[in-house]
């Protein structure tokens, strides 16, 4: 691999003669890890924002154990990059990091480091020793010549500086936290990421979240996630994951992805390692994480936390490790939807506030006091226009495909006046269990677009992934799909046609047709199948009856059963 030529604009040694703006400085952005780059890249164009005085470049640092991805991430940003030994041959006014860990050139020019996380709360390898380090801390050359300066987003934090690191004394600069006022205030769209995010109304959001390492909770439980899909019933619950980008970068997406294939098959939300985690930790009804930054702004957003796992690298005396101490503990091998209810019901507003507090200070101010202090630091004037506030996030891309086949559970009885129906799924590439026993009839249930074919055959019911646009196509697709696959009873599909709303038609193997209209429209084909299939195995008639099909513990809806003029001609053998 060759090495990458020199940056000639807008840094070059002549790069006057080619460049269009009037820069009078220069800021170099250390980009070295995929976590302190997005950091960087999240905060600085509010900062900038209309000043075409300062010429910005990135500057690649390969030496990281985390660098896989950096140079992805910054062009896709559509940023300018320059290779990391051309550092030393220009002169910044300002170098900008959110990675402590960095080895710049002899000189004069300030270099500010920013948290990539909420910042001194963990003890991380030193790759300088074989020893460890108290993360965010610059090495002592940097402090010695007065060139570094420490944003820190709580007094609290200065004085554990001094304590632990005596030459960070007169070197930190209080701004806050833009990453918790960019939470803080998306809050009010929180609805909107949920929409995204593919949550329905009523259903819970549960957001796995995990720092790295084998502390971490996704190295010592890597079958969390698939472990809660189980557990949480499909129709109320979505389970996402949050991994830390150290996890990506140094094992690859492939890797990450391989790892959880299990849990994406039951419909994990695995959000992306950059920028996409914060809605979807705004979005969360309750986050169980571990010592990582990701679960400490769970609390601060007055989530229920649940500790699955809480490392030895965690920093004494933190907000952190006040969190450590308050905060319930998940035991992964109990019962997890008891304890998931139990957080969510046994919280208490304001639970987290005091130790919140001792993370962050002075909301809402963070950018505006580090477009301060930036511009203090390149020795040039604000700009006049307004100071920078949080923006609120935009949402997120859905990060998973469907679920295509569930272990489906349906238990008949009697209501008020009319039969009830209830019905549980469970994504059925994370069950093993399915025997019957006295209580509710079990089956699978898929759609036609299962990709498995052991499970495609083996189904009891197949369902129709997108509703039929005419009755006429959805018997022909009922008739097809029960002689194609000889071992289900049922075929089931929406029917949406124009003018008349939304219809389900479910087929049985003896050439039955039943329709079903429902007050709710948006329920999907397969939660009609298994009331159907629950009267059969009850015994009960199908005949123009009523029932009451809940949905687990979500919502009740009248349903109504009655024979379709058409009959297919599948029949079993």
């Amino acid at each position: 691999m060759h090495p990458s030529p020199p940056l000639r604009v807008p840094v070059g040694h002549d790069a006057q003669r080619w460049s269009t703006f009037h820069a009078r400085r220069t800021l170099v952005v250390a980009a070295r890890t995929v976590t302190s780059t997005a950091r960087v890249l999240e905060s600085l164009p509010a900062l900038l924002r209309d000043d075409t005085r300062v010429a910005v470049v990135f500057a690649y640092d390969p030496t990281s154990a985390f660098d896989n991805g950096v140079l992805e991430l910054l062009h896709d940003s559509g940023c300018r990059v320059m290779p990391w030994r051309q550092l030393s041959e220009i002169d910044p006014d300002l170098i900008v990091s959110a990675s402590e860990n960095i080895d710049v050139p002899q000189g004069d020019c300030p270099v500010l480091v920013l948290p990539h996380g909420i910042a001194f709360q963990k003890f991380v390898p030193d790759s300088r020793a074989e020893r460890s380090r108290l993360s965010g801390v610059v090495p002592d050359s940097l402090l010695e010549a007065g060139r570094a300066w420490l944003a820190v987003s709580h007094p609290d934090q200065e004085a554990q500086l001094l304590a632990s690191h005596p030459k960070t004394a007169g070197r930190t600069l209080l701004v806050g936290d833009p990453c918790l006022d960019e939470l803080v205030v998306s809050t009010r769209h929180r609805d909107a990421y949920r929409e995204a995010l593919g949550v329905g109304a009523g259903q819970r959001l549960v957001m796995v979240s995990s720092t790295w390492g084998r502390t971490s909770l996704i190295g010592r439980e890597p079958g969390l996630p698939a472990r809660l899909l189980a557990a949480l019933p499909y129709d109320e619950y979505r389970v996402g994951a949050i991994i830390h980008p150290n996890v990506w970068s140094a094992h690859g997406p492939w890797q990450v992805r391989t790892a959880q294939a299990t849990a994406l098959d039951a419909g994990l939300l695995l959000m992306p390692p950059v920028h996409s985690w914060r809605p979807a930790l705004v979005a969360a009804d309750v986050v169980i994480g571990d010592h990582g930054s990701v679960t400490l702004y769970g609390a601060a957003l007055d989530k229920p936390v649940l500790l699955a796992a809480f490392g030895s690298d965690a920093v004494p005396g933190t907000a952190g490790a006040d969190l450590a101490r308050i905060a319930p503990r998940l035991d992964p091998a109990g019962d997890l939807r008891r304890q998931v209810e139990d957080a969510v019901h046994g919280h208490v507003p304001q639970r987290y506030a005091e130790v919140s507090g001792r993370a962050f200070s002075d909301p809402g101010q963070a950018l505006t006091r580090l477009r301060t202090a930036l511009y203090q630091l390149l020795q040039l004037p604000e700009p006049p226009s307004r100071p920078p506030a949080a923006l609120t996030l935009l949402p997120p891309e859905p990060p998973s495909a469907a679920v295509t086949s569930w272990r489906v559970t349906t238990a008949v009885s009697e209501g008020a006046g009319r039969p009830v129906v209830t019905v549980h799924r469970f994504p059925a590439a994370v069950c093993d269990d399915w025997a019957e026993g006295p209580g509710p009839y079990v089956h699978l249930a898929c759609t036609d677009e299962e990709r498995d074919p052991r499970l495609a055959e083996s189904a009891s019911v197949v369902v129709r992934a997108r509703p039929a646009v005419t009755a006429a196509a959805a018997l022909d697709w009922i008739q097809d799909s029960l002689t194609r696959l000889p071992g289900s009873r049922l075929a089931a599909t929406g029917v949406r046609e124009a003018g008349a709303g939304t219809g389900w038609l479910i087929g049985l193997r003896d050439g039955r047709v039943v329709e079903a209209a429902a007050t709710d429209p948006s329920l999907d084909a397969g939660l009609l199948a298994a009331a159907v299939y629950g009267r059969l195995r009850a015994g009960h008639p199908l005949d123009d009856t009523r029932v009451t099909l809940r949905v687990g513990g979500l919502r009740d809806t009248d349903v109504r059963l009655r024979p379709h003029s058409a009959r297919t001609s599948a029949s079993a053998d």
